[in-house]
């Protein structure tokens, strides 16, 4: 035991500043954890025992009054007990929603109500605005907001299909991001026409390089010949995704929406990237596919699995952009959720938590910034790999 205990002490002592600090935060994280749900079941235990004592007291007074007593009990006991739930409010903050939240909770909330545009067969177009859902607790012609935010017939027996073509958080948030590139892209135009022969200033001085890192790095190396004439695509793909990221870190408005967090809008860029490839695929490409350099007799396993790779590819992309950006999201509000999960179990342990979940919640912040252009490089070089395999010729 003593020698194990000085192995202990020597392997501490030989650690980093940075790796005691690291180790330490951890350790303390876990202990205050396991003391929080101890004091939560605890209580949770005591609670229990109060319920069978008050369900026992409503028996002896009969079965109405005990029903009436029940409900009276289980409401103040639903109340009192309210617990911050980090699940829904992280799910909230990366799903897409009728109109974008500012603060407040409930009734309280403050939002900003965005267009709902349905149609349906048997009430052709309407439009309104959100605010008549009132954050979801009341319905409105007929329609209503669900627990997931999608708006379903206030019947719930009616199953008439619902188009909904409206304005959500996302659409806006994409609709901004254009709106910013289109002025900064256009200023960088009308600056290079009047200063011909002269160097960028400001903004454009840091996006020129960029872009021709885009040009030189990637395009020209990976698609040859043809890169100017996919650079148009390559520098929209990269520029909107590496905008949306960005404005997705920002916690207040125009910023909090998380686009590229949705798979639906990564789905459409991959789509996008699958027809071009695809559309401006040559000879030499299809044949690789259909007509492999291989014995004939293994065309039956070699092409499924070319094919199946044709797939898989803007599969890949769609899904490795929505992952990486959600998952960065979902950390960062956990960390800042630590904060009311401890001090819902006591004000005290709250307290001490928030220094370390406030610096973790930053931490993963300026890493994020850093994912942001990763994840738009990424999608964007790939991006080009896949249409300069489409589009090179056949070496001799």
């Amino acid at each position: 035991m003593k020698t194990e205990k000085a192995d202990n002490q020597l392997f501490f002592k030989n650690m980093s500043f940075i790796k005691k600090s690291v180790t330490t935060i951890f350790c303390a994280f876990f202990a205050i954890s396991s003391y929080a749900n101890h004091e939560n079941h605890e209580n949770e235990a005591h609670a229990n025992q109060v319920e069978g004592h008050s369900d026992t007291s409503n028996e002896a007074h009969g079965a109405q009054a005990g029903s009436e007593h029940t409900g009276n009990a289980h409401a103040e006991n639903h109340e009192s007990n309210g617990k911050f739930a980090p699940g829904k409010m992280i799910t909230e903050h990366i799903a897409d929603a009728h109109d974008w939240h500012l603060w407040g909770k409930d009734h309280s909330a403050v939002s900003i109500p965005l267009p709902v545009i349905l149609y349906t067969k048997s009430n052709g177009l309407q439009v309104f605005m959100s605010n008549k859902f009132e954050h979801g607790h009341v319905a409105y012609l007929g329609y209503k907001l669900n627990e997931k935010g999608h708006i379903v017939w206030e019947n719930e027996g009616n199953t008439e299909k619902i188009y909904d073509f409206s304005f959500t958080k996302n659409v806006l948030a994409m609709i901004l991001a254009v709106i910013t590139l289109c002025i900064i892209v256009i200023g960088m135009a009308r600056s290079y026409a009047k200063r011909q022969g002269k160097a960028p200033k400001g903004l454009h001085n840091l996006i020129e390089p960029l872009i021709l890192f885009i040009r030189d790095d990637m395009a020209l190396p990976l698609i040859g010949k043809k890169a100017d004439k996919f650079m148009p695509l390559l520098l929209t793909i990269f520029f909107f995704i590496f905008m949306e990221n960005i404005f997705g870190l920002i916690p207040i408005f125009p910023g909090g929406a998380n686009v590229t967090g949705n798979i639906s809008v990564t789905l459409v860029l991959a789509l996008v990237v699958f027809i071009t490839v695809n559309m401006n695929g040559n000879k030499y490409y299809w044949k690789h596919i259909f007509m492999p350099d291989v014995p004939v007799f293994m065309y039956v396993i070699i092409i499924p699995i070319e094919i199946l790779g044709v797939i898989l590819k803007p599969f890949v992309l769609m899904l490795r952009l929505f992952a990486n950006i959600t998952a960065g999201h979902i950390i960062i509000l956990g960390f800042f959720s630590l904060i009311f999960i401890f001090g819902a179990m006591d004000a005290k342990i709250g307290y001490m938590v928030s220094p370390l979940s406030v610096a973790f919640t930053v931490f993963m912040g300026m890493l994020e910034m850093l994912v942001a252009f990763l994840q738009a490089f990424v999608f964007t070089l790939l991006t080009s790999i896949y249409i300069g395999m489409a589009v090179e010729e056949h070496h001799h």
